[in-house]
C-alpha cells in the first residue's frame, strides 16, 4: 500500500489511532515505515519527559503501517508481542520519530523492529522489536 492508501484505509478504518491531527506516515515501502508524532504537552509525564506509553503506542503504530504497506489492507493483524527498551530521555518541544522495518514476514506472522528518535538526535531514544499475527484472508 502506498503512504495515501495508508492514509485513507487508517482514517475509515482506525480513525481513533490515526486522524492527522498529530502522527503522520512520512514514508511506507513494504519493507520500511518512517512517522512523525508532532510534539505536544500531553506526550509528557512528570518530569518533562515523553512518556513510556506515547513511546509505545508510537511504535506500535508504526509496526502496524509498515506491516500493512507489505500485506495490503489487512485491518485484523494484531499485535501478539511488543519489547520495547528505553534507552534515553525524550526531549519536550522535538516531534518522536518512529522507524520502522520488517525483520520477517511469514503468512501468519511479521517481525520487526522501530527505532524512535527525539527531534533531529541521530541517538535512539527507544528501541522496540514487535511480532504481529496476520489473519488468514479469504
Amino acid at each position: 500500500m502506498s503512504v495515501t492508501e495508508l492514509e485513507s484505509f487508517l482514517h475509515l478504518e482506525f480513525p481513533q489511532a490515526f486522524n492527522n491531527d498529530d502522527i503522520s506516515i512520512e514514508s511506507a515501502d513494504g519493507a520500511t515505515s518512517l512517522l512523525r508524532q508532532r510534539y505536544s504537552e500531553r506526550m509528557l509525564r512528570p518530569g518533562g519527559t515523553v512518556s513510556g506509553p506515547t513511546l509505545m503506542a508510537l511504535a506500535d503504530f508504526a509496526m502496524y503501517v509498515v506491516l500493512l504497506s507489505a500485506i495490503g489492507p489487512v485491518g485484523l493483524a494484531v499485535t501478539t508481542n511488543l519489547n520495547i527498551n528505553f534507552l534515553r530521555k525524550g526531549l519536550p518541544g522535538q516531534d518522536v520519530l518512529a522507524q520502522a522495518r520488517l525483520l520477517k514476514l511469514g503468512k501468519r506472522l511479521a517481525v520487526g523492529e522501530v527505532v524512535l528518535l527525539s527531534g533531529t538526535s541521530p541517538d535512539p531514544i527507544a528501541h522496540v522489536t514487535s511480532t504481529y499475527s496476520i489473519p488468514i484472508v479469504g
